[in-house]
């Protein structure tokens, strides 16, 4: 009884009263007809004209008594509930058959909306002030041009500044980095900080191909990533552009030389010889000047057999530099030789020494390996190439009882001198309540009401740790046919309006990022969710995201006697709709998101602060709305 609605109870036990009245009517006229003779002439009638005349009696009595307890009693018990929870106060009219029960109810809602609104100034100064450290942040930060995120603990995005979303399209808070770069290098970049701590150098790929360098630093739990364009590839170009134009030059200068004064003759000379030594300096210089520490390196390479690994700081890139060893160890191990790694100071530099026992290794046979690419997040690129934009070179060479490769890489003694830790307020890392998830609140305009009609507008704001990020996704959308004059006398968007508007599948996939891996929120999600829906088959971009309703939410907070309409919403929580704004899509989602912030609190104080617990809650009103959440 406990998991029905108070309604459904009180019905219930007026059920049982009606049943337990007409048992006992049953049988009182058991008991006349056994008392009384039976023969007589029309007793039997007489009974059953008395039995009907009670059921019809009582009937109507206990369903009219029902009807005033329900009226009354249950449903203002259910708002006066639902406004203690909201902190809204209800109206005077409810619970005035309660005694003092609905002014209570008024009065605890006034003092919790007063408290809520102290809370509330309190909150805003603090988050001004946080406001201000973070534009300062974003200020530092996009003067040195770089990227700069902030990732928790799931490898979700929780802070980044104008650098990165340039160097990153289409990055929103909340989604996971892994949609952005590719994760081997973000593994084994963790790997490197277990044994070095703090802070390690990093080079990763984006999904669309280009290379980022810069430091990944451990700040608790999270993680903070600094990148700048990686130059290697470029670098690589312009070198090959200047060998060419050399090689092109020198035979002209070398005919020309006679014609030529003999001072002028040597200055050609001269400079042809400064030529060739730049680009032989282009060639041999680290590529990115990175650094990573020995020992994080070794920890780096999986499943690495280790042996001595000095207290040295490598100047190379730790990503490619794990690749090629780990390639290297991968292909040892699969020709039988079990290799052990060595990472040794020598005067000025690391020698790194893949050693076995057994068959010695032919240059040859390396070369064959060096030509695969072992970098999975830079497919095509050879081992051989790899090493050159590391700036070295490998070797075999044949030992007492086996063989080995040797590579060496400038180096130091000790630990790398990393850039100076920024400060960051730790953030919440286990997004797991609804004060905790991220959120997409959204709404469509379209040609019409039915399953089969277009979107013409489509709007949705960020939600994050209960707060808005201020990130806002908005636009027309042309829905390649005529827009009904009924339907632009509501939201006001005429064909001419949308004739330049993008089509609808570049607007989803673009509105795909925007809220991915968030859950969407919508007033009568139903609807929206099924235009969004029904369009996959023509723009084959789906939406699997969990899905909230606020009409079921508000079902779940005042009972389904109450309107649950938008206006009655925004009404009962004190959310303002400005009239123009209303029947827009970005008007109607900031009124949504606005209620649904106001939801929230309530949902966790009467136990629904997460969405398993909002699901079980669901299936007892599945009789107003059905499939609010398909995840």
């Amino acid at each position: 009884m406990t998991g029905l609605s108070l309604r459904l109870r009180i019905f219930l036990i007026f059920a049982g009263l009606l049943a337990g009245v007409l048992l006992a009517l049953g049988a009182a006229l058991l008991v006349v007809w056994q008392r009384l003779d039976a023969a007589t002439p029309g007793l039997f009638a007489t009974l059953i004209a008395a039995g009907a005349t009670g059921f019809f009696g009582i009937l109507p009595l206990v369903l009219w008594v029902w009807h005033l307890f329900d009226e009354h009693v249950a449903r203002p018990i259910e708002t006066l509930a639902g406004g203690l929870r909201t902190g809204t106060p209800p109206a005077e009219a409810e619970g005035r058959y309660l005694a003092d029960l609905g002014p209570a109810a008024r009065d605890a809602a006034r003092a919790r909306d007063l408290s809520e609104q102290a809370l509330a100034e309190a909150v805003e100064t603090r988050t001004r002030a946080h406001v201000r450290e973070k534009e300062m942040l974003e200020a530092v930060l996009g003067d040195i041009g770089a990227a700069a995120l902030m990732i928790d603990a799931g490898g979700r995005v929780i802070f980044f500044n104008a650098a990165a979303k340039s160097a990153l399209s289409g990055m929103v808070l909340g989604c996971a980095l892994s949609r952005h770069i590719r994760p081997s290098a973000l593994k084994a970049a963790e790997r490197r900080l277990a044994v070095a701590g703090g802070a390690t150098a990093i080079t990763v790929m984006t999904l669309a191909g280009h290379r980022l360098a810069g430091t990944m630093r451990a700040v608790g739990n999270e993680r903070v990533l600094i990148l700048r364009p990686a130059g290697q590839q470029e670098r690589a170009r312009a070198t090959e552009r200047l060998r060419r134009h050399a090689a092109t030059l020198v035979p002209i200068l070398g005919a020309a030389q006679e014609a030529l004064p003999p001072a002028v003759r040597k200055a050609v000379e001269d400079e042809g010889m400064a030529l060739i030594a730049a680009l032989r300096d282009i060639e041999t210089s680290p590529a990115s000047g990175a650094q990573v520490e020995a020992r994080a390196l070794a920890a780096s390479i999986e499943g690495a057999r280790l042996g001595r690994i000095d207290d040295l700081c490598i100047e190379a890139e730790a990503g490619g530099l794990a690749a090629l060893l780990g390639h290297l160890l991968h292909r040892l191990d699969g020709s039988g030789r079990a290799a052990v790694l060595d990472i040794l100071a020598e005067p000025e530099e690391a020698l790194i020494s893949l050693h076995w026992s057994g068959a010695p290794l032919g240059m040859a046979e390396l070369d064959e390996w060096l030509d695969e690419g072992p970098d999975a997040d830079r497919p095509g690129i050879s081992g051989a190439l790899l090493a050159v934009e590391l700036g070295s070179g490998l070797w075999t060479e044949t030992t007492s009882d086996g063989g080995r490769i040797l590579m060496p890489l400038p180096a130091g003694i000790g630990q790398c001198a990393l850039p100076v830790n920024l400060t960051y307020r730790p953030a919440v890392s286990d997004a797991e309540t609804l004060s905790q998830l991220t959120f997409v609140v959204f709404d469509t305009e379209t040609t019409g009401l039915a399953m089969t009609d277009r979107i013409v507008q489509i709007a949705g704001l960020r939600i994050m740790g209960g707060h808005l990020t201020g990130e806002r996704f908005e636009t027309l959308v042309n829905p390649g046919r005529p827009i009904p004059a009924a339907a632009s006398a509501i939201h006001g968007i005429t064909d001419a309006d949308v004739a330049d508007a993008p089509a609808l599948r570049e607007v989803l996939a673009s509105f795909r990022h925007f809220t991915d891996e968030a859950v969407l929120v919508a007033h009568n999600a139903p609807f929206d969710m099924g235009l969004l829906r029904a369009a996959e088959k023509d723009t084959g971009v789906q939406f699997p995201n969990r899905v909230l309703d606020t009409v079921l939410l508000s079902a779940m907070l005042w009972g389904q006697a109450a309107p649950h309409t938008l206006e009655a919403l925004a009404e009962r929580l004190g959310v303002a709709i400005p009239p123009h704004a209303r029947h827009s899509a970005m008007g109607d989602a900031e009124a949504t998101a606005a209620i649904f912030l106001r939801m929230i609190p309530a949902l966790e104080a009467k136990g629904l602060d997460k969405l398993a617990a909002i699901r079980v809650e669901a299936r007892s009103h599945g009789r107003l709305i059905q499939n609010a959440d398909r995840g």
